[in-house]
């Protein structure tokens, strides 16, 4: 390891960067920004992705009604493409949008030639389109939990029928008042259900012409009213977005919040430029550890956000720039990340599933073999605070005080427990078999990346010490992702981020309806299912939290979910990059950043 840090700090040859990302910015003018994905995207339409980078680009592409302020903290929003924020009724039930006039989509084939508007009509499409049976919109969920009038049926009578989802059926929930302002209607009160408005991933405005157009396509057309449109695409490797020609007035108006002095400056310095700063963005896919530390090393990345977790160490020992970073001039910071890292059980499989005593047994002497404060330290370099509940940092409810027996480690307790529930060595061969005497074998979903190949070896030297058997079943994430949702996954381990400062959907991972869509361990337990239904409908408070606290206890005890932690992220930035600071909500970033040209080294 000391031969390895000594090399990485001492820099590396520049053929040791991917081609992909050496050949970028060659014949590009204007100001690019060079990024990269540590996992290959899946597309671009926001009604049929979910995963956490395609929904990153679809953000630069796409408007949401409103925005958060990307510089102020705590987090605020603000409107986008509204003239204000919307009015809500006391009861939260109905929220009514008012339009910006002048708001225009990119240019498109779709349109013939003639400049389109964006008006209240787009987005009622838009968001209908989740409701639609033909793109199986895995995000669905955000809308139906909070039962917005008459959708529900809309889909169902397009299940039953053959003509297909009628977006031109008028329903009581979602309709367009006028040219300019939409209204939706809730069944039951949502007192947070604004928060959605600002998930441009998701509630950004699609054009119908551009729908029919491309059809079975879209996830290759995106085109909207933001920042930036898509250039070029090679699927898993390479993503370039530019400025969008069309896009409207929009001024730099961000201040440097009061725990980011050091951005006071570069913020006073953007102030009334021009939006987007940039003129491209160049994304590459880069899996592995190694290649994107050194692409950035080299120069030839201009963020690094968020440094692998092997390399943490190196970048901030002790939580401080690397004395070799910092005279350089680049620029770091820690983020206290609003996730959680954690690995879930398919209650639908047959070996590990099921909520009968000796079924929660298993899942749970999992749980207790498996070493969290290790996994931290050897995966995340010591990066990452334990998870001790759904709540995560920043969002209500959060306790760094409160405690479960979530990631309790006690290999002693673990085996004790399959010994009681008849998980024995029957054979002698120094594995567990099934009380039914069949073998015992977990199967782990990861990719081939170098870290999950740590945290698999990992995973088999807790399950060893206990006398389980484990095997990896591998594949590219977006496949995953697919077999996840299809419910073909015993286990698998992924972090998931909220986009609003509220741990409800974290929760709704175990709601039982979100079964198609977040809730991967397929878990549906109906005292849960009332609990979360009966928190969505109350104000923030004391009830809500002792409501929270209580359905925490439910997922704690049936461990559908093993929550390990939630992650510190240290970003890194090139001296030349102005502005950047990471967002704990939004992954729109790209257009409030700038890049001082001349004082990048050129390739």
């Amino acid at each position: 390891m000391t031969t390895r840090r000594r090399f990485l700090q001492s820099g590396a040859t520049l053929a040791a960067a991917p081609a992909a990302v050496r050949a970028q910015g060659r014949g590009a003018s204007g100001k690019v920004l060079r990024v990269a994905f540590a996992a290959a995207e899946t597309g671009f339409d926001p009604a049929q992705v979910q995963d956490l980078y395609s929904r990153t680009v679809i953000s630069h592409i796409l408007d949401a009604p409103l925005e958060y302020d990307y510089q102020e903290r705590p987090a605020r929003l603000q409107p986008n493409t509204l003239e204000d924020m919307p009015q809500a009724s006391d009861d939260f039930r109905v929220f009514t949008f008012r339009l910006r006039p002048g708001v225009f989509f990119a240019d498109d084939p779709a349109f013939k030639g003639v400049p389109r508007e964006l008006v209240a009509a787009d987005y009622v499409y838009s968001w209908k389109r989740l409701y639609d049976p033909r793109w199986k919109s895995p995000m669905l969920f955000v809308l139906e939990n909070s039962k917005v009038l008459g959708l529900t049926e809309l889909r169902a009578a397009a299940l039953k029928g053959k003509q297909g989802f009628d977006y031109d059926s008028a329903v009581d929930g979602l309709r367009a008042l006028d040219r300019y302002t939409l209204q939706l209607r809730l069944a039951e009160p949502n007192p947070r259900f604004i928060y959605n408005f600002a998930d441009a991933s998701l509630f950004g405005a699609v054009a119908r012409e551009v729908v029919e157009a491309y059809g079975d396509q879209m996830m290759a057309h995106p085109v909207g009213t933001g920042p930036f449109r898509l250039a070029a695409w090679t699927r898993s490797s390479r993503i370039v977005l530019e400025r969008n020609p069309t896009y409207r007035a929009q001024r730099y108006e961000f201040k440097a919040a009061d725990d980011a002095p050091e951005l006071q400056q570069e913020t006073r310095a953007l102030q009334g430029r021009t939006l987007p700063l940039l003129d491209r963005v160049e994304v590459s896919i880069i899996e592995e550890s190694q290649p994107r530390w050194l692409a950035f090393l080299q120069g030839q990345l201009d963020l690094l956000d968020p440094v692998p977790v092997d390399f943490g160490v190196i970048a901030a020992p002790n939580g401080r720039l690397a004395p070799f970073l910092h005279r350089r001039g680049i620029k770091a910071r820690l983020t206290p990340m609003s996730d959680v890292n954690l690995t879930y059980f398919n209650v639908e499989d047959p070996l590990v599933g099921g909520y009968t005593p000796e079924r929660v047994a298993l899942r749970r002497a999992v749980a207790l073999a498996f070493d969290n404060a290790d996994y931290i330290r050897s995966i995340f370099s010591g990066f990452g605070v334990p998870a001790q509940s759904p709540f995560v940092p920043g969002t209500f409810g959060y306790d760094p005080a409160y405690r479960t027996s979530m990631g309790q480690f006690d290999q002693a307790r673990a085996r004790a427990l399959l010994d009681t529930f008849g998980y024995l060595d029957r054979d002698g061969d120094g594995w567990r078999e099934t009380p039914s005497g069949e073998k015992l074998v977990l199967q782990l979903a990861a990719t081939n990346t170098q870290r999950d190949r740590r945290g698999n070896e990992l995973w088999r030297k807790y399950m060893s010490a206990v006398g389980i058997k484990i095997e990896f079943k591998i594949a590219q994430w977006p496949e995953l992702v697919k077999q996840s949702m299809a419910g073909q996954l015993m286990m698998w381990s992924f972090s998931w981020q909220v986009s609003a400062p509220d741990s409800d959907v974290v929760f709704g991972m175990a709601y039982g309806p979100n079964k198609q869509a977040i809730n991967d361990a397929r878990f549906d337990l109906p005292a849960f299912n009332a609990l979360f239904e009966r928190q969505r409908a109350m104000a923030d408070g004391a009830a809500r939290l002792d409501t929270l606290r209580e359905a925490t206890r439910l997922m704690v005890a049936y461990m559908s979910y093993l929550l390990h932690m939630h992650r510190v992220n240290i970003d890194l930035a090139q001296p030349w990059v102005i502005g950047y600071r990471r967002h704990p909500f939004t992954s729109r970033s790209w257009c409030w950043i700038d890049v001082d040209s001349e004082s990048r080294p050129t390739a």
